[in-house]
């Protein structure tokens, strides 16, 4: 219901008011959890997931061949393991690699054996960075999507326990919710672009809407207080569209059935006008 709550909030008319040209390819046929057999409660239905992922790798693909910018709406986050399969593949054929800008309350580092929970959702980071199930770690064959040297992880402040010492080892660079308190939002992500430019054909941006504080994204499947504010959400967003770096974005845990009129869903979408370019004047 994420995506269409999105599409609710008036997503495309909007961009076409920035002057882009936008076409909605639809939504991937996603089995429902209720009609299905749990296979591994350590990774609930894992197997389900990944060919949901593979379907969105080669979506992403394709647009991204078309020189066009993939725009994903989630749904919860384990669909960035297909997105960003999807993006790497197509920069690998290039003989370029792909940085990533990832905002999150949580860390989403978690590995069948350290998720209190065995949901996906936590542990697409981890996939990425080659940690967890091989049917998320080589949806595109073998090795790592990503260099962990190039990974950014912004606005985290809710980690589990056995989760902390994965992201320690994985080598990415943290910029914790005190980060963003200590230094402002600014100087976090002007490293953060740093970071996943350095070396790169541009990265990819993974917004889980939980990154802003509840009082502005209640409609969220784990909200978690002292997230970003407004104006730092936007501020964001507005560095990543300064940058010209960004090659593909997702916007994703956007959970109507929690909303309150909605109002999450249109933060989503305005936050995506300013990662794509809106400026206040």
């Amino acid at each position: 219901m994420g995506p269409s709550a999105i599409r609710a909030a008036g997503l495309q008319a909007r961009l076409r008011e920035m002057g882009l040209e936008v076409e909605d390819a639809g939504d991937l046929t996603v089995v429902i959890p209720e009609t299905q057999t749990l296979a591994d409660s350590r990774a609930r239905y894992l197997q389900e997931i990944a060919a949901v992922c593979r379907r969105a790798a080669k979506h992403v693909g394709e647009v991204l061949e078309d020189g066009r910018v993939p725009l994903i709406l989630g749904g919860d986050h384990s669909v960035a393991v297909g997105t960003i399969a999807g993006a790497v593949r197509h920069f690998r054929r290039q003989k370029e690699s792909l940085g990533l800008i990832w905002f999150d309350a949580h860390a989403d580092c978690n590995t069948p054996e350290t998720s209190p929970s065995g949901n996906i959702h936590g542990m697409p980071l981890a996939a990425c960075l080659g940690l967890g199930p091989d049917a998320l770690t080589r949806l595109i064959g073998a090795g790592p999507l990503l260099d962990a040297s190039r990974v950014a992880l912004v606005g985290v402040r809710d980690i589990d326990r056995d989760e902390k010492q994965n992201v320690r080892q994985s080598g990415i660079a943290v910029f914790t919710i005190r980060d963003i308190d200590e230094q402002g939002m600014r100087q976090v992500m002007l490293q953060a672009i740093e970071i996943a430019s350095r070396g790169t054909a541009g990265f990819h941006v993974s917004l889980d809407m939980d990154f802003v504080d509840p009082s502005d994204a209640p409609g969220v499947g784990t909200p978690c207080r002292g997230g970003a504010a407004y104006r730092e959400a936007h501020l964001a967003m507005e560095l990543i569209a300064d940058s010209r770096q960004m090659r593909s974005f997702e916007v994703v845990e956007v959970n109507p059935i929690l909303d309150v009129h909605n109002q999450t869903a249109t933060l989503a979408v305005e936050l995506t006008l300013s990662a794509f370019g809106k400026r206040i004047l």
